[in-house]
């Protein structure tokens, strides 16, 4: 019985806990939104022109995250053309993706049968999600993708620099038709939600890169 009631006050807890969590977000957000949309990267490369950004003119929403790489192109570019669902995964949290059944498993090692990428390829995410294909492709510089429905430009791009390399993830996102709570849903809890996911993936592929350069085991 003291079990029951005490697992009620932890479940009391933890709801009281995630309705504080939520508020506070909204409550702050605006104040660390830029940041959020930003993470890690320049003002050059926020402002910047990327390959990429001709495929969605108008977008309701354009986020530009970044990170510096100690490492060639070369050790960055087999990570980016094997991610995907049942390849090389996203290099984030797979249990947080794979509660949507995005089958994410993401590979400590260069895949070989994954590697030779091509325009036109691509993957679905999940059951209902968005079919993501290859959009454009320049090997060890730039990899964009676009959904089919034309609403979703996800481009990663590498920029060398005199010690290592920018690896650049720059999304741009069309809603339309989209409702008034649809867009608050999106801005309050998709937007930092997405920082979460996509700051450990550049962090992971970095990472990985890093270690690849140097020849380390995985």
């Amino acid at each position: 019985m003291r079990t029951g009631r005490f697992a009620m006050r932890i479940g009391r807890c933890t709801a009281a806990s995630v309705v504080v969590t939520a508020g506070l977000t909204m409550a702050t957000y605006p104040r660390w939104r830029s940041w959020c949309l930003t993470w890690g990267a320049t003002d050059n490369e926020v402002g910047g022109t990327l390959p990429g950004d001709e495929l969605l003119i108008d977008p309701s929403l354009v986020s530009t995250r970044a990170v510096w790489v100690d490492a060639p192109a070369s050790a960055i570019w087999p990570w980016l053309v094997q991610m995907g669902p049942g390849r090389g995964g996203a290099y984030t949290y797979d249990w947080i993706e794979n509660l949507f059944g995005l089958d994410m498993h993401s590979a400590d090692e260069i895949l070989p049968q994954y590697q030779d990428i091509a325009i036109g390829e691509g993957w679905t995410l999940g059951s209902r999600g968005p079919s993501l294909r290859v959009a454009e492709l320049d090997p060890e510089s730039a990899l964009v993708l676009r959904s089919d429905d034309g609403n979703w430009v996800w481009a990663f791009v590498i920029i060398p620099d005199a010690t290592g390399s920018r690896l650049v993830s720059r999304n741009r996102i069309a809603t339309p038709g989209a409702s008034r709570v649809s867009r608050i849903l999106n801005t309050y809890i998709m937007e930092p939600g997405s920082l979460v996911m996509e700051r450990k993936t550049l962090l992971g592929i970095k990472q990985r890169a890093e270690r690849l350069a140097v020849g380390s085991p995985a």
